[in-house]
């Protein structure tokens, strides 16, 4: 039974790794488009904003044609804030149509020394080491930077 709850503790630990995310794009190796939508804005209109653009993109091409990986540092962080009233949205764009979600570990880092504990996140968030950082990898795998 210890053998099983560490192998699965392994898992789990790999399957939210960074390296993982590095190679996501495999996942739609049909996607015409490779897209990284940037918040790093605090305010809701911003973070509907990206999410909508997510979601036309989704709706142009088709979920297959499009690999959009959402990247949240800073102040835009708060998007993917396990209370933030887009959760459902990002569910769905999860589910429905393979969007990905890097947070921060920076920026979580530094909001952790403010509130007094690191702020909990949408279980659909990957966390990165940097969020800029995450841009620049993706840009080199051929991925367009759009900042709504």
């Amino acid at each position: 039974m210890k053998r099983l709850i560490t192998a699965l503790t392994l898992l789990l630990t790999l399957a939210s790794s960074p390296l993982l995310a590095a190679n996501a794009s495999e996942a739609k190796p049909f996607a015409e488009q490779k897209v990284i939508l940037q918040i790093s804005d605090p305010d809701p209109f911003k973070q509907t904003l990206v999410l909508n653009v997510a979601n036309n993109l989704i709706k142009h091409y088709g979920p297959d044609k499009v690999d959009i990986e959402i990247v949240a540092f800073g102040p835009g962080l708060r998007l993917l804030f396990a209370e933030n009233d887009n959760t459902d949205r990002i569910d769905g764009l999860v589910g429905n149509s393979g969007v990905r979600f890097s947070a921060c570990a920076n920026t979580r880092a530094n909001m952790a020394k403010i509130l007094g504990h690191p702020p909990a996140l949408n279980a659909h968030a990957t966390v990165v080491d940097a969020g800029v950082v995450r841009i620049l990898e993706l840009q080199k795998q051929g991925y367009s930077l759009i900042k709504p």
